[in-house]
This record gives structure tokens, sequence and C-alpha cells, in this order.
């Protein structure tokens, strides 16, 4: 059985799984979880194993040797017989031990692709991680602006105090904002350190060491029109392969309903006669064996064809099954990334007109009629749009990576 269209098949799915616009940076990681995660090392030892049973199976049956000593040594008319010692070799009927090489090739397979299938799923995994750091860096970053933008309102608000055009109310309303964003930054802080526990143990290596993470990730503004199909991912070609080492297995047992051969000697070594003299005294005995194990009752071998044919019928039911759920996620992902990209241009918009509202307030303050109420509504909303912006390019992303993972360009 050859592997080679698989995994070309395969190589194109790893080469399409990181997005374009993901960078190297990412790229290195997922070399890295690649090669040393436990879990993927596991998944390929167990396919190493199954490729080295084909030669576990390409053996012949043990050769039987035997030997005995007569304790009252039957006489002949030639001597009496001292030993006997036998030699037999049963040998499979012919193609046996070719059905059952193809049969655990198969399941070599089937191995294969499970290995490929977690691989993909780390691949994934490690992807929608690292979009989640970037989610909870980029936050802190917008926090601690905001921090900085209240400390410069509560700046003017001391001033507008000193020169009655504000009230202490207003300061210290600035001053509760500012540790409200302080407490949601060290939250982050929290999540962030979770996250890359949980990163680095994807890559398994020390949850303490830094992750290099992208500045800057923008979503695409158009869209292109994606041709997506499902019918070549793994998972469902497993259930080819699983197919196929049914159909190996039948041929195995069909082969197995046939008689096994088997060749073998007898030598029985004589003892002369002393008180007779003729040529054959004392000729040892040579007997070539031919042995012919019939499966007569084979009724195990009729109920195993049921099985078999049942086992397709369900291997059958269970990739149909399988391409659905595949179909209804790759569906709901592309949705969810458009949405998402959506999501993101408005917020862009919000934002803007925020920052235009801010300054007109900030205008207002050279002619002391500014409202730090409305203050610090504009900036809540700038707050609020900041962090919808960034959970959008983060969710665009990950879907994106679920995308790569379900699907393959037509």
């Amino acid at each position: 059985m050859k592997f080679n269209h698989v995994h070309k098949v395969m190589l194109l799915f790893m080469l399409l799984l990181v997005h374009v616009s993901q960078g190297q940076n990412l790229e290195s990681f997922l070399e890295q979880a690649e090669a040393n995660n436990p879990e993927v090392q596991a998944f390929e030892l167990r396919y190493n194993i199954s490729k080295e049973k084909v030669n576990e199976v390409n053996t012949l049956p043990n050769t039987e040797v035997s030997a005995g000593l007569f304790i009252s040594e039957p006489e002949t008319r030639t001597g009496a017989q001292k030993a006997r010692f036998s030699v037999k070799q049963m040998m499979p009927w012919f193609g046996s031990i070719t059905a059952r090489e193809n049969y655990i090739a198969a399941l070599s397979e089937v191995d294969y692709l499970d290995m490929v299938i977690i691989k993909r799923k780390l691949r994934l995994s490690v992807s929608q991680s690292y979009y989640r750091l970037y989610a909870i860096k980029k936050q802190q970053a917008v926090l601690a602006e905001n921090i900085e933008l209240l400390k410069n309102y509560e700046k003017l608000a001391l001033t507008s105090l000193e020169v009655g055009n504000a009230s202490a109310v207003d300061v210290l309303r600035l001053q509760i904002r500012q540790n409200e964003l302080q407490a949601q930054k060290e939250v982050l802080v929290l999540d962030y350190v979770s996250e890359e526990i949980l990163f680095n143990n994807l890559l398994n290596r020390e949850g303490e060491l830094p992750i290099d993470l992208t500045d800057n990730l923008s979503v695409i503004e158009e869209q292109e029109e994606l041709k997506l199909d499902v019918q070549l991912h793994p998972e469902l070609l497993k259930y080819d392969r699983l197919y196929e080492s049914v159909t190996q297995s039948e041929i195995l047992n069909r082969k197995e309903t046939n008689p096994d051969l088997g060749f073998g000697l007898d030598y029985i070594p004589v003892a002369e006669r002393n008180d007779m003299n003729f040529s054959d005294n004392g000729k040892d005995i040579i007997m070539p064996m031919v042995t012919v194990s019939v499966p007569i009752f084979n009724s195990k071998y009729k109920s195993k064809t049921i099985q078999n044919g049942l086992r397709q019928e369900e291997i059958s039911a269970q990739k149909i099954n399988q391409k659905n759920k595949l179909k209804t996620l790759l569906s709901q992902a592309i949705s969810s990334r458009e949405s998402a990209r959506i999501k993101y241009n408005i917020q862009m918009k919000n934002y803007s007109q925020a920052k235009d509202a801010e300054e007109i307030l900030i205008k207002n303050y050279e002619t002391g009629t500014i409202n730090f109420n409305d203050v610090l509504d504009i900036q809540e909303l700038q707050l609020k749009f900041q962090m919808n912006q960034i959970e959008a390019v983060k969710n665009y992303y990950m879907e994106s990576a679920l995308i790569n993972y379900l699907g393959i360009n037509e």
C-alpha cells in the first residue's frame, strides 16, 4: 500500500493552514509545536510502530522441530528403532501473507491520518492561543492609553476646579474611573499569564519563556470569495482508509478459509541387528511428510464476513455524519469571520466619531464650558470601541485559522 497521494494532500493542507497575513513569527511557533509537542510525538511513534508491523506479519509460521527417544525400542526387520527426529513447516495458502501485509498497511494509513489530524489540531490551537495573547496585549496597551488620557482630564478638572468651573466630584469621578481601568488592566495581566502558560505548554517549553508577538494585525477590507471544500479533510480521508482496511480484512478472511499446507521430515535412527546379516541391516528411516490443515468448521469466517460488511456500512454512515458536521462548522466559521470584519469596520467608524466628539469637548474647555460628565461618557465610548475593535480582529483571525483547518480552496 502506498502513501504518496495521501502525503501530498496532507502537505498541501499544512501549507495552507497559516493565513498569509499571520507572518513568519507565528509560523515559527507552529514549527516548534510540531517538533516538540509530546502528543504529536506519541502519534508519530504509533505510526512508526504500525509501519513496522508490516515486517512482523511478513513471516511464515514457526518451524516445528521435535525429538523423541524410544524407552522401549520397537524391533523391526532391519533393526531396533532408537529415536525419532521431526521437522515441520506449515505454509499459508498462496497470497495469504500478501493479504496480511495489505491489511496491516491499511491500518498503518489510518494511524498516519491520526497523526496528521493531531498536528492540524495542534496548529489550530497554537494559532488561536497566539491571537488571544495578541488581543490581551493590545487591550492592555489601550487601557494604559486611556488611563493616561484620564490623568490629563484630571489635570484639566483640577485647573477648572481652581477657577470654579468644575467641582470636586468631577475630579473624584475621573479618579474612580482610572481605578476601574487599572483594575481591568491588572486582571488582563493575570489572563495573559494564564494564556502564556497554555501557549508554551502547546510548544512543550517552559511556561515563563517570553512570547514575541506581532505588533499589529489588520482585518482585510474586502473579503475574497471563498470556494472551500471539506472533501479532502483528513478527518474524512481517515474514514476512507478505515473502509479500505475492512476491505483488506475481508480479503485476508477469505484467504484464511483456504487450507494450510505443511511439509516436514521424520528421521528415525535404526540399530543394526547382530543376529542377522542383510543389505538393509540398521538402515535409518527417512520419511518426508505432507500436512494439510483444512478449516472444516468455518462458521467463524462466515460471521466475520458479515461483520465486515456491517462495519463498512457503519464507516460510510460515520463519514457522511462527519462530513455534514465539518460543512456546518465551515459555513459557521466563514459567517463568523465576515461578521468580525463588519464589526471591525463599524468600531473603526464609531471610534473616529468619538474622537471628533472628544476634540469638540476639549475645544469647549477654552471657553470654560467643559462638562466632565460628557468627558467620561466619551472616554467610556472610546474605550468600548477600541476594545471591541481588538476583539473583532482576534475573532477574525481565529475564524480564519478554523477555516484553514476545515477546508481547502477548490
